[in-house]
C-alpha cells in the first residue's frame, strides 16, 4: 500500500546481478550436477539494485557459508517478467511470488515447485509462526513456500494533530466522528490561509482490486461488510454482496460530494500519497500505521524541532452503533517459494531448506532486515536498530540498501511487526511514541479484526476468469463514487460480476472453505 522512500522505483530494464546456474535448465537427459554451494533467489526490487560483490552480499554469503545469486526485477515489472519466467526453463531455485498470483497456482498445482506441507517441521525457522498467516499463506491449505512475515494488522488512521487542536477537535472514535472531522477540515481553514484550499481525507488511484486492502475496504469492513469473504446464513459471500457494502459507499460518496475527499482520487498517483498531506491540502490518510513515519520524515525536514506535533494516528472505528469491526491484513507479504526444475531431488531441498532455515535464525533476519552491526546500525535498548552516523550520506545509502533488497529475502521480520530482527526506528522521540502507539492499536484492534474466510482458497474459475472479474467490481465502485454511475447501476455491475463467472466461483470458494483442514 505504501510508498516509502526505501521503496522508489528507479527507472530502467530488469537488473541482474548474476546468471542464473546450469541446474535451472530443465528437459531429456542426464541433469548437470547440483552446485550445493550457491544458491539462487529471484525476487522484487524496490530502489536499487546491490552490488553482488558489495559489502552486504558478502557478508550474508559469509554467514551461510553459501554463495547467493539473486534476480533482482523492479517491482513495477515483476508480474510480467514472473509470468514469462514460470512459463520458461529458466526458473532459479528459490522464488519470491504472490503465492495466489494465477500463474504461480498453476504451476504449483502441476508440480513444478515443492509441496512443503509436511516438510516444514524439520526445520524450526522455517515453520509457520502463526497458523492463520500460515493458512492465509497456501493454496487451498497446501504450503508451497514459506511467507515473509507482515503485521496481521497494520489498518490505521494517520491525522494532522495540529489540525485537530487548531479546530479544537478530538481524535475520531466513529465513523461518524471521522465525517465530522472531514467536514471541518474541509471548511474550517484549519491551515489558517484564509483560503477554502483543504480537504479532509486523501485517498489516491488504487493499484490494486477489490480486497486489496483499500482506504475503501477499510471502511467498508468497518461498517460491518465481510473482509473479501465472509460467512452470511452459513454461506459464504463476497463482501460485496452485502447492505454493509453499500452503505459505506454511500456514506463516502456524501464525503466526496460535499468536498471532502481530494477531487483527484480517481487518479492520483499513489507514489505521491504523502504530498497533499504534508502540503496543507489533505487531514487525513486510511493506510498502513507505518506510513505515520513516513509523514514524519517529512515534517522533519522542515523542521526539526517540531515535527512531532504534526502527526498523530488512531486506530480502526467503531460504526455509529458502537459495534467495531477492525481491518486485518493477510499476515504476509509473498512466499518464497523452490522450484522442482531447479531444486530435483529430495538432497537437494534439503541443502536448499538447511540454507533458509539457516537464514531465518535471528542472526540471519538482523543481517537482512538492519545490515551489519557496528557498519550500519548500533542496538540501543535491547530491540531498537539506530542508525550509526545517521546523517553521513555514505552510510545511509548502505542502509537503504539493506532495506530496498535484501530485506526481501527476509521472512521474519523486526520486532516492531512481531518478527525477530530489530526494529528500525531513526532516533527522536516522535518516532519513539509513535511506534508505542502502533502498538497499542495493533494490540487493541485484533480483538474485533474480521478475518477474510477465504484468503486461503483459490477458486479455478476465478484463476482463469481473474482478467474479467477482478476488475468489474473496483471499476464500479469508484465509478459510483465519482457520479458516473447510480446505485443501481453499482448493483448492475454486481450482478455481471455473478453473471461472468461469479456464481461458480462462489460454488467454489464455499467448497473449498469446507474442506480446509480435512
Amino acid at each position: 500500500m505504501s510508498a516509502p522512500r526505501r521503496r522508489r522505483l528507479i527507472a530502467g530494464a530488469l537488473t541482474l546481478t548474476a546468471a542464473l546456474t546450469a541446474s535451472a535448465c530443465s528437459g531429456g537427459g542426464d541433469a548437470p550436477a547440483a552446485d550445493t554451494n550457491t544458491i539462487t533467489f529471484v525476487s522484487r526490487l524496490f530502489g536499487t539494485a546491490p552490488d553482488p560483490k558489495g559489502e552486504m552480499q558478502q557478508a550474508i554469503e559469509k554467514f551461510l557459508g553459501k554463495k547467493i545469486q539473486v534476480t533482482w526485477v523492479p517491482n513495477a515489472e515483476y508480474s510480467d517478467k514472473l509470468n514469462v519466467m514460470l512459463a520458461s526453463d529458466k526458473i532459479p531455485q528459490v522464488v519470491d511470488v504472490d503465492p495466489h498470483m494465477p500463474a504461480f497456482v498453476k504451476s504449483a498445482q502441476a508440480g513444478a515447485f515443492w509441496d512443503l506441507t509436511d516438510k516444514l517441521d524439520k526445520y524450526p525457522n522455517l515453520k509457520p509462526a502463526d497458523e492463520r498467516t500460515g493458512l492465509n499463506s497456501s493454496i487451498n491449505g497446501k504450503i508451497y513456500g514459506f511467507y515473509r512475515m507482515r503485521p496481521l494488522l497494520r489498518s490505521a488512521i494517520v491525522i494532522r494533530k495540529d489540525w485537530l487542536k487548531k479546530l479544537g477537535l478530538e481524535e475520531p472514535k466513529t465513523v461518524d466522528d471521522l465525517y465530522e472531522i472531514a467536514k471541518a477540515f474541509t471548511e474550517k481553514d484549519p491551515d489558517g490561509n484564509g483560503k477554502n484550499d483543504t480537504y479532509g481525507l486523501v485517498i489516491p488511484k488504487w493499484p490494486g482490486n477489490y480486497a486489496t486492502a483499500s482506504p475503501y475496504d477499510v471502511i467498508e469492513t468497518w461498517f460491518g461488510a465481510p473482509n473479501g469473504w465472509g460467512e452470511r446464513d452459513g454461506k459464504v459471500v463476497p463482501g460485496f454482496d452485502t447492505p454493509e457494502f453499500l452503505e459505506a459507499n454511500r456514506w463516502l460518496k456524501k464525503m466526496v460530494d460535499g468536498g471532502m475527499v481530494n477531487p483527484d482520487f480517481a487518479t492520483l498517483d499513489a507514489a505521491k500519497w504523502n504530498e497533499p498531506f504534508h502540503q496543507n491540502k489533505g487531514g487525513m490518510i486510511i493506510d498502513v500505521n507505518i506510513r505515520s513515519r513516513q509523514v514524519l520524515d517529512l515534517f522533519k525536514e522542515d523542521d526539526p524541532e517540531n515535527y512531532g506535533d504534526k502527526v498523530t494516528m488512531v486506530g480502526n472505528l467503531a460504526r455509529s452503533d458502537g459495534k467495531k469491526f477492525s481491518y486485518p491484513f493477510t499476515g504476509y507479504n509473498d512466499v518464497l517459494a523452490i522450484s522442482k526444475q531447479s531444486v530435483r531431488t529430495d538432497a537437494e531441498l534439503d541443502n536448499v531448506l538447511k540454507t533458509l532455515d539457516k537464514l531465518a535464525t535471528k542472526e540471519g533476519q538482523v543481517l537482512l532486515q538492519n545490515g551489519i552491526e557496528g557498519r550500519n546500525f548500533k542496538v540501543e535498548n535491547g530491540d531498537t536498530a539506530a542508525l550509526i552516523n545517521e546523517d553521513d550520506p555514505a552510510v545511509k545509502t548502505i542502509q537503504d540498501n539493506v532495506d530496498d533488497a535484501f530485506t526481501q529475502l527476509s521472512t521474519k521480520g523486526t520486532i516492531d511487526i512481531g518478527g525477530i530482527a530489530y526494529q528500525r526506528v531513526p532516533s527522536g522521540e516522535p518516532y519513539k511514541n509513535m511506534l508505542k502507539l502502533q502498538k497499542e492499536l495493533v494490540a487493541e484492534d485484533l480483538k474485533t479484526a474480521v478475518h477474510n474466510v477465504g484468503l486461503p482458497v483459490v477458486s479455478p474459475t476465478a484463476v482463469a476468469k481473474g482478467a474479467l472479474l477482478d476488475t468489474i467490481i473496483p471499476d464500479a465502485r469508484i465509478k459510483y463514487l465519482s457520479g458516473t454511475f447510480s446505485e443501481d447501476q453499482l448493483k448492475a455491475e454486481i450482478k455481471r460480476w455473478y453473471d461472468s463467472g461469479g456464481t461458480q466461483v462462489t460454488a467454489e470458494v464455499n467448497d473449498l472453505v469446507s474442506k480446509l483442514g480435512q
